[in-house]
């Protein structure tokens, strides 16, 4: 025979507190309402009881589900997860639970996960999917819905957002390569649909003006997508151009491995023949041989604060957009060197 289920009341009871306090007590959101002794009390009463809330009813009630929808591109891209742990230990501190949709940058897979999310009624989303034009945002703002983008930007700037300093992190990049004494340096950036695309590639024309070094349009790539393959394709590329360049502005992590492998495969070694700059510092990227000098931030952080920003968004849909940008720094390890004698 299956239990009699325990209500708020029931907790409310053995606590020895009206049930709109045991309620207040109960929710991380609200518990500082309530004094720490009553709502200590009030949690070992639901511990004793086995309490467990209805989050459907509780949601009918106020019209709120404490849910917020995150769509990420590829939770296989190492960059990723920790974004997702800061979004999530801070929508958690304030009793909020995060629903994780992967999309494999797919358009309609994209929105039939957001769709689905919105038919659970989630309160509000994080996107880290957008593109700088991006058809499904327009539909989230036609319909108010509160949406903060994590990682990229839109180029209306209609949207709050937390990302990193792109246009920093590159010309980072490339003032510590001129530093190094290169003079000839290439740019293997990302898709030029994505605003991390746009940003790393315009920081790189701006470092290079700032260095007073000239672009050379050959030695200028662009990604179909952020991976390893993709790469290794065009970094093959850059590698035909002659004279051949000596360092190489990259704008990921994951394309710059894929340059370690274009450059084994021409029989190049990397530093002593091409240097290489990843961007997004991803979990052990120092483990990598060489390890990769790479443009650092911190993706928990970037995480939280867009849990942050959606929450504000949940509490009043018409709160000033705000976008925050961390900046980057530089984390010089073995994968850039002086260029080769006579490069």
């Amino acid at each position: 025979m299956p239990r009699e289920r325990v209500t708020l009341r029931d907790v409310a009871r053995l606590a020895g507190v009206h049930p709109g306090t045991a309620s207040r007590a109960l929710n991380a959101a609200t518990r500082s309402l309530v004094n720490s002794e009553t709502a200590q009390r009030v949690l070992e009463a639901a511990l004793t009881l086995d309490f467990r809330p209805n989050p459907v009813a509780r949601s009918l009630k106020t019209r709120r589900s404490d849910t917020v929808g995150v769509l990420i591109p590829d939770l296989t891209n190492p960059l990723f997860p920790p974004i997702v742990r800061g979004i999530e230990d801070h929508l958690a501190a304030r009793g909020y639970v995060a629903l994780i949709g992967n999309t494999d940058n797919d358009d309609q897979r994209e929105m039939r996960v957001f769709e689905g999310m919105r038919s659970r009624q989630v309160d509000g989303f994080i996107l880290a999917t957008a593109r700088r034009r991006h058809p499904l945002l327009l539909r989230a703002a036609e319909d108010e819905l509160a949406v903060v983008l994590v990682n990229r930007v839109v180029d209306s700037h209609a949207f709050p957002s937390a990302s990193v300093d792109d246009a920093r992190g590159s010309g980072l990049a490339v003032a510590h390569l001129a530093g190094l004494g290169h003079r000839r340096l290439a740019h293997l950036g990302g898709p030029q649909a994505l605003s991390t695309g746009v940003g790393r590639y315009q920081g790189f024309l701006a470092g290079m003006e700032t260095a007073g070094l000239e672009v050379d349009p050959a030695l200028v790539a662009f990604a179909d997508g952020f991976s390893q393959q993709e790469g290794a394709r065009r970094c093959r590329d850059l590698l035909r151009v002659s004279p051949r360049c000596t360092a190489v502005v990259v704008a990921n992590d994951l394309l710059a491995l894929g340059c370690y492998a274009a450059l084994a495969e021409a029989g190049l070694r990397c530093p002593e023949d091409v240097s290489i700059v990843g961007f997004n510092d991803m979990p052990f990227i120092d483990r990598v041989h060489p390890p990769l000098t790479s443009v650092a931030f911190s993706h928990y952080r970037i995480g939280a604060e867009a849990a942050r920003l959606v929450l504000e968004r949940i509490a009043d849909r018409h709160a000033p957009v705000t976008a925050t940008f961390l900046q980057p720094e530089l984390v010089v390890r073995q994968s850039t060197a002086p260029p080769p004698r006579g490069g």
